[in-house]
């Protein structure tokens, strides 16, 4: 992976979560969404990659752009496989909640679990937890082993939970133990990432979420030297078949670092759409935008925060009404 690539990466962010901000609070979620994939599609247009599409919209009949096995990029090298999601918390978009994102991971061919449209149980925290914590595990043993890591008592522990009814169990056990929770209503991308970052107050992810967000966030907790642990959770024999024609035989198997991200060099971008734990939302003033971005790198484990100022009439077309 070629670093300078990163910048162009945070591009294409920017353009998707100035797309998408537009719509935020106004109660449409699919015309936020079709603004975001939009903008992205333009913006990849002009990157210097070979780049395919390995988690994305959908499949090629459900999604016009962005799908799964579409070409993005100029056709040059290097061939990059790329994850997309253009707005990673829709319903937060068009409620105007907090911690929606554009967000992005890529790597060389065959870095990224090409993980199915289904649900993912997961675990995630940051480089102090890694190596003590395991998805089979007790909650509370979990929980004391993150809390020990990170020398914090468990009552200053902060667990991220989307506020689910099959996650009722999962709560009891948190509050029993003593802990902090912040239930979230959509995206578990964000706080997933925010879970290995210092300054965040978040400590842990938890619970059942989409598991194409869950590689797009192991990517990031790569780059920060964090820790994530999926297994699949399939609803029913349409989302086992779905596995297998990935080629992901055996369900039930622990889904661990090495197989989510494989790659070495990864790249991860994200650009706020709302205020979050991660990154700040679109700022709109007369003529133009403020954006907040988050690009890492897994080779240096560099993160670079990005404050950027968008001219809307020095911009290409899609930053545009």
């Amino acid at each position: 992976m070629i670093r300078e690539l990163t910048m162009e990466f945070a591009r294409v962010t920017e353009a998707a979560s100035i797309a998408a901000a537009r719509w935020m609070g106004r109660g449409d979620k699919d015309a936020a969404d079709d603004a975001a994939v939009t903008a992205m599609r333009a913006v990849f247009n002009t990157v210097q990659i070979d780049g395919t599409v390995v988690i994305g919209e959908g499949e090629m009949d459900e999604a016009p752009m962005l799908y799964i096995g579409e070409k993005v990029g100029s056709g040059a090298d290097p061939k990059v496989d790329i994850a997309v999601d253009p707005v990673e918390g829709t319903n937060n978009v068009s409620r105007g909640l907090n911690n929606a994102i554009a967000v992005l991971a890529a790597c060389e061919t065959g870095g990224l679990l090409h993980a199915p449209d289904m649900y993912m149980d997961k675990i995630a925290v940051g480089p102090e937890a890694k190596g003590k914590i395991h998805l089979d595990a007790p909650v509370r043993d979990n929980l004391r082993a993150i809390a020990a890591a990170n020398e914090k008592a468990l009552e200053d522990l902060t667990v991220v939970i989307l506020n689910r009814p099959r996650h009722e169990k999962i709560i009891r056990e948190v509050r029993s133990a003593g802990c902090r929770i912040q239930l979230i209503q959509d995206g578990d991308v964000a706080p997933a990432v925010a879970a290995a970052m210092a300054g965040t107050g978040v400590d842990v992810l938890l619970g059942i979420g989409g598991a194409p967000e869950g590689v797009v966030a192991a990517a990031a907790l790569k780059c920060l030297g964090g820790e994530m642990q999926g297994r699949l959770w399939p609803e029913d024999d349409e989302d086992v078949e779905r596995a297998k024609k990935l080629g992901i035989g055996d369900i039930s198997r622990l889904l661990t670092m090495d197989d989510l991200v494989k790659a070495d060099d990864v790249v991860f971008a994200a650009t706020g759409i709302t205020d979050g734990d991660l990154v700040q939302g679109v700022r709109f003033f007369g003529n133009g935008a403020r954006t907040h971005t988050v690009v890492m790198r897994s080779v240096t484990g560099t993160v670079r925060f990005i404050d950027a100022i968008h001219r809307f009439d020095k911009k290409p077309f899609t930053y545009r009404k």
